[in-house]
């Protein structure tokens, strides 16, 4: 399908910088943390190994290190971890690579592929690493000649350098760093608007609100909450059973009873469908309002429900019921019976003991009422 003119204007956009919701003053501190920063780190440098000496006393990807650590220290990639072990394992990788395989272009290419395939395993994805990885292998014979102690000199040092400048840093500037996981705590029960969408605007008023810079755009983000409130009501539904959601059965009929009887039950409760009780109290069948609308068309003369339906044939509940109805038990779980009801063509589902007797009612609207504001 060709393109037209407004679908390119739309795609040039995707060109155009995002707004950055940060303030001037945070602008400002994480300039001056990575200036500090970096100072830190070359002056330990050249202060441990003197101005004369062959091995680097910076290299380039920490200045792409310093722009996560003091510009974005809330990203995943910005964490000790992250530096640490990306770094490190880079290096290794890079310095393998640069010693067996003679072509630098493949050997550059391998370094950097095989690395971010072994950040992702080991959970320290930090993009500098594959700077690292770079130098090692293209960084010419002063870092050749280090071989594997360029792991530790300069790549190792320097790193734990800035990582400990940068933990400094943020703690004499009041900022939590780095972002560890919060203890879990107890879900809150929700207000009555629990289970309104979360638009890109209020995603966007929520990021504005941070004095940090988040590595998340506002689309992403109100995506990432509409599918942790589907989670977290799938969760819910999971850990939810049939007896949690029950209602005590209001009603019920007997198989001996009549349409009438069936019928001004379901009118004074509300309800779409009843269980059918026999003589000793069990469930055998459940009635419903289609049941008794279909015995009526074909053929029951019956000018209306209510009063007049006394004037024709008094069919017993035995004869329009449903026998082969489904049923649950207290302990089941939410998530079977939501199928279970979706089957159901009246949305009701009889809650029956070890003896199938009677013990609740289940329906669509008690377990999407319960759902969403557990």
């Amino acid at each position: 399908m060709a393109m037209t003119q407004r679908d390119v204007r739309q795609w040039l956009t995707g060109f155009l910088p995002a707004v950055v919701a940060v303030q001037w003053r945070e602008r400002l501190r994480a300039g001056v943390g990575a200036l500090c920063g970096i100072a830190f780190t070359g002056g330990l440098m050249l202060w441990m190994l003197g101005p004369a000496t062959y091995i680097p006393w910076l290299v380039a990807p920490m200045g792409a290190s310093a722009v996560l650590l003091f510009g974005v220290p809330a990203s995943p990639l910005a964490q000790p971890w992250s530096i640490l072990g990306g770094n490190l394992i880079s290096a290794f990788v890079g310095v393998t690579c640069a010693m067996f395989i003679p072509s630098p272009v493949v050997a550059a290419a391998a370094a950097v592929g095989i690395s971010i395939a072994l950040m992702f395993t080991l959970r320290c994805v930090h993009p500098p690493s594959g700077a690292v990885a770079l130098t090692a292998v293209l960084g010419g014979p002063a870092v050749h000649s280090l071989g594997y102690g360029f792991l530790l000199e300069p790549i190792a040092v320097q790193s734990v350098a800035l990582l400990a400048a940068a933990i400094a840093y943020h703690a004499i500037t009041g900022h939590r760093y780095p972002h560890v996981a919060r203890a879990q705590a107890a879900p809150a029960r929700p207000a009555d608007g629990a289970g309104v969408q979360v638009t890109t605007a209020d995603a966007e008023k929520a990021l504005a609100r941070h004095s940090e810079l988040l590595s998340i755009s506002a689309d992403d983000l109100a995506d990432l909450l509409r599918d942790t409130q589907r989670e977290a009501y799938a969760r819910r539904a999971r850990e939810l059973t049939v007896g949690d959601v029950m209602t005590p059965p209001v009603a019920h009929v007997n198989a001996h009873d009549i349409a009438p009887t069936a019928w001004r039950l379901l009118q004074r409760h509300g309800l779409d469908a009843l269980p059918v009780i026999d003589a000793d109290a069990r469930v055998i069948g459940l009635v419903s309002r289609h049941d008794l609308h279909a015995r009526r068309a074909r053929g029951q003369r019956w000018p209306r429900f209510g009063a007049g339906l006394s004037a024709g044939p008094r069919p017993s509940i035995r004869e329009m019921m449903q026998a082969d109805m489904k049923s649950a038990t207290t302990s089941m779980p939410l998530s079977e019976i939501v199928p279970l009801l979706a089957t159901q063509r009246h949305g009701t589902v009889p809650v029956l003991d070890e003896a199938a007797r009677l013990v609740g009612v289940i329906t669509h609207a008690e377990v999407l009422r319960k759902v969403m504001s557990s």
